[in-house]
């Protein structure tokens, strides 16, 4: 195994494919150029903070933010960590000096990310999905954007910056391509879902193949691979100290062009984002179409990240002024609408419907009859989350793990619903984690619902896949959640489940059953993002101050009254 692994870490690809219509030359005499500039000299304030009111810059909104970084943080157990622009963590890293004394599993998934690398002409740019070669490997030797952040985060902990900026700027010329999907010409500012290298041995040649969506499973174009990359070009900048590659012009065009297309005007009438199945991670039809929160917290970070990297000047201060409008909207919305908790669940109880007028208390005029038996008995007397999706007459009152994180890291959520969520996790632990961080979604549906939702997906059937399975990426999420709302122990139990048997297993994809007990039945072995995720989870829980990479704190201008919306009261 270790000769093909070998093999495919070197161009991402065995053997020859159809380079039809999607297949773009990239010339490297500019990207090369971009990657020699020196770094400018990044000068650092220090300030300290409080764990459980965590560090970060909040967002300026004028004039032009900088790139101040905390220096000191009082974190976990009292201790103090040092945070330094560009430095590697101290812990289980394969730099550190006690790297080969600590737990073997440490030592294997840093072997297993290696392996994973994917090179173009010479240079890393990015990690396959998967090296697990006992099934067909469809898609899963390619290079995902959003499988690649956990990847990015841990060789940016472990001062490997290379290979992000490589993948940042190399996506971002990919982004610049003609997109066409069945004769139908995509927007402009469309990123990639993943890419693969080709290698033509008679040529000596590498290209790039990238799909955006015309190969995909329902041919759904990504709406995450954007956010993901504005988030990711903003850890890179928090984590490096270095803000040229964000102030590359090439950079602040391809933010431009992802935002103009999500701040568009048109008929919808919500701050949110509408989108189809299948834009998201969860990448097949599971109901998830409208206004899925996962989109929305993607959304939210994605414009908060985008104000600390955007030079306010020229094209990028109108759309700056669009983004602090957006964002009030959308804060207000998903603060309000989105959240359940259960004073609010007991409101939509007692609903009215056909109401009319500005006056009308149950806005989306959603039927109470609607409301599944199982939140009543989910709901926790102490708790809340932010529901599935919001749109007229329709309420998903699911639980979505990755969209409630994003929201916790982003600021989406109060302080208060942040501890909320988190009380949620706690009192609802064998539902949501059980014995194998940690539950994509909850609950499974099935019988006739699964028949109509899913389309009879044979993959997505009750408690697995996207369908209530449970996924070990989402454990470096739930950590830097942990985090930042003071609760380091529930990230700690979380770690140890995994612990004790996602290395035993072969690092798989995905579990199965109630309780994650079950490796997926379609599941991939040495699943990169399983992997990774893992070890940003532990560096991050060792060395809090990696937090600052993926967190904001809560903006003061964005901060809503203490009373609950008028329209939310019966």
């Amino acid at each position: 195994m270790s000769s093909i692994a070998t093999d495919v870490s070197m161009n991402g690809s065995m053997g020859n494919h159809d380079t039809t219509n999607s297949i773009f030359e990239i010339d490297d005499s500019d990207i090369l150029k971009l990657m020699d500039r020196p770094r400018p000299v990044n000068v650092e304030r220090k300030r300290s903070f409080d764990e459980k009111s965590y560090s970060e810059m909040s967002i300026t909104l004028s004039p032009r933010p900088s790139y101040r970084m905390a220096d000191s943080f009082h974190m976990l157990d009292h201790h103090e960590y040092v945070y330094s622009p560009g430095r590697r963590s101290g812990f289980h890293t394969p730099r550190s000096e006690s790297y080969y004394e600590t737990l073997p599993m440490i030592a294997d998934a840093w072997e297993a990310l290696r392996r994973s690398v994917v090179h173009f002409r010479g240079q890393p740019v990015g990690t396959i999905a998967a090296l697990d070669h006992s099934v067909e490997e469809l898609n899963y030797d390619q290079v995902f954007v959003r499988d690649f952040v956990p990847s990015a985060l841990a060789f940016l902990m472990n001062g490997q910056t290379e290979i992000v900026k490589n993948f940042l700027l190399r996506t971002l010329h990919l982004q610049s391509r003609e997109k066409m999907v069945d004769q139908f010409k995509l927007g402009e500012g469309v990123m990639p879902t993943s890419f693969k290298v080709i290698h033509d041995p008679a040529r000596n040649h590498e290209t790039l193949t990238a799909d955006f969506g015309e190969s995909a499973i329902g041919r759904v174009a990504p709406v995450d691979s954007g956010f993901w990359w504005i988030i990711l070009l903003r850890a890179y900048t928090k984590s490096t100290g270095d803000s040229s590659l964000a102030e590359l012009p090439e950079c602040q065009r391809g933010m431009r062009l992802i935002l103009s297309l999500c701040l568009s005007e048109g008929f919808d009438t919500f701050p949110t984002l509408l989108c189809a199945d299948g834009c998201c991670m969860i990448d097949r039809r599971m109901g998830v179409y409208g206004y899925p929160i996962e989109i929305q917290a993607l959304f939210f970070m994605a414009l908060r990240c985008a104000l600390v990297l955007l030079k306010q000047e020229g094209e990028g201060k109108d759309l700056v002024e669009r983004i602090v409008q957006r964002l009030h909207a959308l804060s207000y919305h998903m603060r309000n609408y989105f959240w359940l908790d259960l004073k609010q669940l007991n409101d939509i109880y007692r609903y009215k419907t056909e109401e009319y007028s500005h006056t009308a208390v149950n806005k989306f005029n959603v039927m109470p009859d609607s409301l599944p038996d199982w939140v009543f008995d989910f709901m926790p007397s102490r708790g809340g989350y932010f529901i599935g999706n919001v749109s007229p007459a329709r309420m998903d009152f699911r639980w979505f793990c990755l969209g409630n994180c994003v929201a916790i890291l982003s600021s989406l959520a109060t302080p208060e619903q942040s501890a909320a969520i988190m009380d949620l996790i706690e009192e609802r632990w064998e539902e949501l984690v059980g014995e194998m961080p940690l539950k994509i979604c909850y609950p499974a549906i099935e019988s006739h619902e699964w028949t109509i939702v899913t389309g009879c997906d044979p993959k997505n059937t009750r408690w697995s896949y996207h369908n209530g399975g449970s996924w070990p990426v989402l454990l470096w999420l739930l950590t830097a959640a942990c985090i930042k709302t003071g609760r380091p122990q529930i990230a700690r139990r979380a770690i140890e489940l995994i612990e004790s048997r996602l290395s035993k297993d072969h690092w798989p994809e995905y579990y199965d059953g109630k309780l994650g007990k079950y490796v997926g039945k379609q599941a991939r072995k040495f699943q990169t993002w399983s992997i990774a995720g893992y070890l940003v989870a532990k560096m991050m829980l060792e060395d809090p101050s990696h937090l600052g990479m993926v967190s904001l704190e809560e903006d003061r201008q964005l901060k809503p009254l203490l009373k609950r919306s008028a329209s939310w009261t019966c």
